[in-house]
């Protein structure tokens, strides 16, 4: 495609010589010198492209006919890149330091060099065909830039003023700039795509920080993934500043990210890293359908990388010669030194340099970031001819070999001790007699069970055969194959042995109740393990990891929803790999990094992807959730807080997903300045719990969506060109142009802006709302939006302001007490906290506020609360949250005194949380503090309940007369003194 638009480039190529040799470092030279003689950024992104597109032509041609190897088709890509990094760099630094001056260190006076990280394969010098170029951008010091003397010839008229600015601002400037030259897809193309999003703190952190910086985040930040990431990092470029004083800050730079990743002695702790990577792969090639993919899918590339670092980790500290970055460097190294087998090296390297030709065949056909193998016929008799191979099946075959090599040796490596040995005789014994007893006819009884088991506690021996017996006649046990059959052999037998050492211990669940019995236990594993009997990998994954074993039974006996998840979804059975994880839930900042790197593979046009990612992610974290609160590592309000992290971290996402969706289809609302919106001018609000940081397990999730566009103008279409993958910045950095893609349904046409952002919030409410086969994100509601559910999907900001000012009920601006934004754009959501204080800050009609309230309050005590005081089995009946006494009381009490008393004290309406709120009625002075102490007691405690009765997988109702009798008895006369009923609620 690219001879046919410019012939001119192969004819030159040939003519050259080019064509029949490889390049090197010095074959750039020419290319820099050109770039050199460029006056202007146009010129710049203009050579550098034609440069690239020709470059290509003679790499591609080479690597496809075998007259490079792979290694020098992977050296030439990573020199190519090397060196356009460099020259783009040295221009934009040049043209900056006219403007601003050069950056100067604070410390040591001297001009700062910009440095630039390459990570991954551009840091291995293994660049594939069509890689994106991961990049991290340092200076070592901080400081300000010193301009030229004003009278200096050396400085041409510009359009800008000369102006001191600090070096991290002109290094944030250079980082952009050099990402548009080498990122933005224009007429010739475009160079590389770019990702910083390895950089510290990601897609929020700086573009570009000091060294000082970057000691600072991997000393006390750095998480495992970024060690992975940082054994393959490379100075790939340093301009400015004095070229020996930038040498020796590489080494510094050096020396600065060795202790991080590499530690001082044998890290067998990376060992329990290498089990979630385990479970990551394994869940990838499973849940993902990428048994395709010869990079991570089964026996790929990925697998050969990871053998390869999980040495470098383990040992790298010691060894100096594992922080070599090349795979097929250490694969020899790995068997001369006994790492791995003899004989194993050669046939990984083997395997490796197969695989990655491939990669570059398929990525070389249009010019497409991807390792999927094709699956039409044309595409498998190509490949195959371009590999070597007559026909799909005889290349097809050597591929199997060498996966099934690299997945051997792989397995090898990751696999956990065997533990067949220590099983119980008497465990095995039970569950062979039971299930020789169908083929025999014998009769097992439950004494038989007894005495099989002798010396153990049974409670219910007779309650335990009828289950192993029914478990024997199920439908998807009898119809294993008999591979799996073997599988559930060794699992059952297992099982049992961890139920009774676990009855045996007589643990006890955080909430002081005994743990169910054996049998009681056992009822609950066998839904799970029907469930899996036909995808018996994850029988092996439960038989390889008895840690994850025990984390079965341990949470299967404390609460019957995880039970049930487990059952649903067979797949979070990966996250009991590790309980160090399970049971340490990451910050909203963790949780972000973990969400990118699950998508990090996805381009932004696969839905489905994105919705089988986002759900298997909020289950996963839900089932960390749980199993911390269970075990009383994690407090009420840090669960709350949790379950709110997980849902704004995923409406952040589906805003994304959203947005990128609507810009390809229709391209990019314009705004009032006549710009182009680079980002949404759109807020997600969450009312109800997600507002007030109080969700709980099962929560819906109350929406209400905010835009601020000028309704008169409408969106500006653009060309489709290619998609970008997911995670590439898309704001500030890229232009639109590279936002959209030529998808089959291509453009759709230009809209005004207010249907922009109407479809938009459609779509949000699509991706969260739809049911797949992994269930829906979440329930949504929309009713708490202005006119409820005969009002606009989407409001602007204004029309939002006017209704809640003139046309709301009392009930919705209780609403507003606990209301936030939760995802959009950050001037936008300052703007809606303003009006919210506004409207809540007003001075009320008392009488006619305490009224509604209390009106409010009586439809939904009638409506919602227990129907009668007692039970069928005449017990008092309790509802937690809509009772008298209850939840709801002390919520409504505490958005009463919010809007009663905000406009003398605003500061009580800052938060949209309860608690906090109250704390702050008690700091103004207008609830006493044991009253405040009283409310947020019951509060906790009533809550703690609701989290406790849904793990349990019950309503939140009590029977019986002793429960919360005081809780109840306070709460009630604490509504009655601040709202003062006429008719006093009745018990």
């Amino acid at each position: 495609k690219t001879c046919a638009i410019n012939p001119s480039f192969l004819i030159e190529i040939v003519q050259s010589g080019a064509l029949f040799k490889t390049l090197g470092e010095d074959g750039f030279s020419s290319f820099s010198l050109a770039l050199n003689q460029c006056t202007t950024e146009a010129q710049l992104d203009k050579a550098v492209r034609q440069f690239r597109n020709k470059n290509m032509i003679r790499i591609m041609w080479r690597d496809l006919n075998r007259i490079a190897t792979m290694r020098q088709t992977t050296s030439e890509l990573s020199q190519f890149a090397d060196a356009v990094i460099h020259s783009t760099a040295t221009y934009h630094y040049r043209e900056l330091e006219k403007i601003y001056g050069t950056p100067m260190g604070a410390e040591s006076g001297l001009a700062q060099p910009f440095m630039v990280l390459g990570m991954g394969k551009l840091g291995a010098s293994e660049l594939n065909v069509s890689s994106d170029i991961d990049l991290i951008f340092t200076y070592p010091e901080s400081g300000e830039t010193v301009l030229a003397s004003a009278t200096s010839a050396s400085i041409p008229a510009t359009s800008h003023s000369p102006r001191s600015i600090s070096n991290q601002e002109f290094f944030i400037k250079l980082g952009q700039k050099l990402i548009k030259s080498l990122d933005t897809v224009t007429a010739d193309g475009f160079v590389f795509r770019v990702d910083m999003r390895l950089r510290p703190y990601g897609q929020s952190g700086s573009l570009a920080l000091s060294f000082a910086g970057m000691e600072d985040y991997y000393q006390n930040q750095g998480r495992d993934w970024e060690r992975y990431a940082m054994i393959k990092a490379r100075t790939v470029a340093m301009v400015g500043g004095d070229i020996e004083y930038a040498k020796r800050m590489r080494v510094q730079l050096r020396n600065l990210l060795q202790p991080f990743t590499y530690r001082q002695y044998i890290d067998f702790s990376a060992i329990e890293s290498l089990r979630e990577m385990k479970g990551l792969i394994a869940r990838q090639v499973q849940r993902k359908g990428m048994h395709l993919d010869v990079k991570l899918g089964e026996g790929g590339i990925r697998e050969i990388e990871f053998v390869v670092q999980v040495f470098q980790l383990i040992r790298g500290g010691r060894d100096a010669r594992l922080r070599k970055r090349q795979v097929m460097k250490l694969l020899p190294l790995l068997e001369q030194e006994g790492y791995l087998p003899a004989g194993a090296g050669s046939s990984l390297m083997t395997a490796y340099e197969f695989l990655r030709n491939t990669e570059h065949a398929l990525q070389a056909y249009q010019d497409r970031q991807t390792q999927a193998l094709p699956t039409d016929e044309l595409g498998q008799l190509r490949l195959a001819w371009v590999m070597g191979f007559a026909d799909w099946d005889a290349f097809i075959a050597a591929l199997d070999s060498h996966r099934q090599c690299v997945n051997h040796e792989f397995r090898a490596v990751i696999a956990a001790p065997d533990s067949v040995n220590t099983l119980d005789n008497q465990a095995l014994a039970v569950w062979q007699s039971v299930w020789e007893a169908s083929s025999t006819l014998q009769k097992v009884t439950p004494e038989d069970i007894q005495n099989l088991l002798v010396g153990h506690s049974i409670s219910d021996a007779d309650a335990l055969l009828k289950q192993l017996q029914q478990l024997r006649e199920n439908r998807a046990i009898t119809n294993m194959q008999a591979s799996s059959r073997t599988r559930l052999d060794a699992f059952i037998p297992r099982v049992l042995l961890a139920l009774e050492v676990r009855e045996n211990s007589e643990e006890l669940t955080h909430s002081g109740e005994n743990v169910l019995s054996l049998t009681a236990t056992f009822k609950r594993i066998v839904p799970i393990v029907e469930s899996i009997a036909r995808r018996s990998a994850y029988l092996v994954l439960l038989l390889e990891n008895p840690t994850a074993l025990q984390q079965l039974v341990k949470l299967c006996a404390a609460s019957p929803w995880i039970a049930d998840q487990l059952t649903r979804y067979p797949a979070l059975l990966d996250e009991l790999l590790s309980p160090a994880r399970l049971y340490a839930p990451p910050d909203k900042a963790t949780l972000r990094d973990e969400l990118r790197l699950e998508v990090l593979r996805l381009t932004w046009d696969d839905l489905e992807g994105h919705m089988e990612t986002l759900r298997y992610f909020r289950s996963a974290h839900a089932l960390r959730v749980a199993a911390s609160e269970l075990s009383g590592t994690l407090p009420l309000m840090k669960v709350s807080d949790y379950l709110t992290f997980i849902a704004e971290v995923i409406l952040e996402h589906v805003l994304q997903l959203s947005w990128e969706y609507m810009i390809e289809r229709h391209g990019r609302p314009t705004r009032a300045n006549g710009t182009l919106a680079d980002s949404p001018d759109f807020i997600i609000i969450g009312y109800g719990k997600l507002g007030g940081i109080e969700l709980g397990h099962g929560s819906d999730l109350d929406l209400v969506f905010i835009h601020n566009t000028d309704s008169s103008l409408q969106t500006v279409g653009l060309p489709s060109v290619g998609l970008p993958s997911v995670g590439l910045p898309s704001s500030g950095l890229l232009t639109p142009s590279a936002s959209t893609t030529s998808s089959p349904e291509g453009r759709q046409g230009v809209i005004d802006n207010i249907t922009f952002y109407t479809r938009l919030g459609q779509r949000i409410i699509h991706i969260i709302s739809t049911q797949t086969i992994s269930g829906k994100l979440y329930e949504v509601d929309m009713r708490l939006r202005p006119s409820g559910n005969s009002g606009m999907l989407v409001s602007s900001l204004e029309a939002f302001a006017h209704y809640q000012q003139n046309a709301a009920w009392t009930w919705e601006h209780q609403a507003l007490v606990r209301a936030r934004a939760v995802a959009g754009s950050a001037e936008l959501a300052g703007a809606f906290a303003t009006v919210r204080k506004q409207i809540l800050q007003r001075e009320p009609d008392a009488e006619k506020l305490r009224k509604d309230v209390t009106d409010m309050r009586h439809k939904m005590r009638a409506q919602l609360g227990s129907a009668t005081k007692l039970n069928a089995q005449h017990q008092v009946v309790f509802n937690v949250k809509q009772d008298v006494g209850g939840i709801v009381d002390i919520e409504f009490m505490v958005q009463y005194a919010a809007l009663a008393w905000a406009y003398k004290a605003p500061d009580i309406v800052q938060y949209t949380d309860n608690i906090r709120i109250l704390e702050a009625l008690e700091e103004a002075g207008l609830l006493p503090a044991d009253s405040v102490a009283q409310l947020i007691a019951a509060y906790k405690a009533y809550r703690s309940t609701g989290h406790r009765l849904a793990l349990q997988q019950q309503e939140a109702v009590l029977t019986g007369e002793n429960h919360f009798v005081t809780e109840r008895e306070q709460v009630t006369r604490l509504w009655q003194t601040l709202i003062d009923y006429d008719v006093p609620l009745q018990q």
